[in-house]
């Protein structure tokens, strides 16, 4: 996205798939950002904001959720075909989300247990990620995504360059806070060298493991990280399902995961 000329307000456009709409949550949590923020860009649509709609195209267009029904993945193209940007937000839309645990499984056998009449539900075999169906100009991770992040990411396209948004690992966040290393100091479990940071090592400041929220980072090992888990007494059947939390239908957190399914080993 280009700068925009002196006086031009862009449209800025959210749509939400399969999600639990906490992403569009932390652009609301803004606050005092967002009062600066509405007067610098004009809010053509953004269902959880207000009712009002702005026909597209639109200059920046947030999507949170993945894809799960063949109407989404229609709907969806019709988002890109009239955004200029179109950037993804969270897990959901960038690895699929929570949802994606369906991937592993036999959805028939899903829907079958959880609806009265199974026979009534249309839905796609997977979840996938938002760049599966059509082209992302940028992926803002996290469950959810950090909301300084997010600032990031529009004044980025206000001023027509390149969002900074660190790729390094949650073990760089912990020693910036000066947490001591869990795994190595306690042997309590911890996704953080195989995930993006973000959240500014939350879990891990108050004694518990990261769970993966953003990610997996940009240089993984995550063959590496699971020995050592087993090693510290982590069966292989909860390692597997360590992998497959927010974020389960990311290559190497799924492939990871495949790798210590006990179902898979029969």
């Amino acid at each position: 996205m280009t700068a925009p000329a002196p006086g031009f307000r862009p449209s800025v456009a959210v749509f939400k798939f399969a999600s639990c709409d906490g992403c569009q949550l932390s652009l609301l949590d803004c606050e005092d950002e967002l009062l600066s923020l509405a007067g610098a860009v004009s809010i053509a649509h953004f269902a959880e904001m207000s009712r009002a709609t702005i026909e597209g195209p639109y200059d920046l267009t947030f999507v949170e959720g993945s894809i799960t029904t063949s109407a989404d993945a229609e709907r969806l193209q019709l988002v890109r075909a009239t955004s200029t940007t179109l950037v993804s937000i969270g897990a959901c839309a960038t690895a699929g989300g929570i949802q994606a645990l369906r991937n592993f499984a036999d959805i028939g056998d899903y829907v079958a247990a959880v609806y009265a009449r199974p026979e009534y539900i249309k839905t796609l075999a997977t979840a996938t990620p938002i760049a599966d169906h059509v082209k992302v100009d940028f992926e803002l991770r996290g469950c959810p995504i950090d909301r300084h992040q997010l600032l990031e990411v529009i004044t980025a396209a206000l001023a027509g360059r390149r969002p900074v948004i660190p790729t390094h690992s949650v073990c760089a966040e912990c020693k910036l806070r000066g947490t001591t290393c869990l795994l190595v100091g306690r042997g309590v479990p911890c996704l953080g060298p195989v995930t993006q940071a973000g959240c500014g090592a939350l879990c891990p400041a108050i004694g518990r493991g990261c769970y993966g929220c953003f990610g997996p980072a940009e240089a993984t090992n995550t063959g590496a990280l699971a020995d050592r888990l087993l090693e510290v007494g982590m069966d292989p059947a909860d390692l597997s399902r360590w992998f497959r939390t927010f974020n389960a239908g990311a290559p190497a957190f799924a492939k990871e995961s495949l790798r210590h399914d006990p179902q898979r080993q029969r």
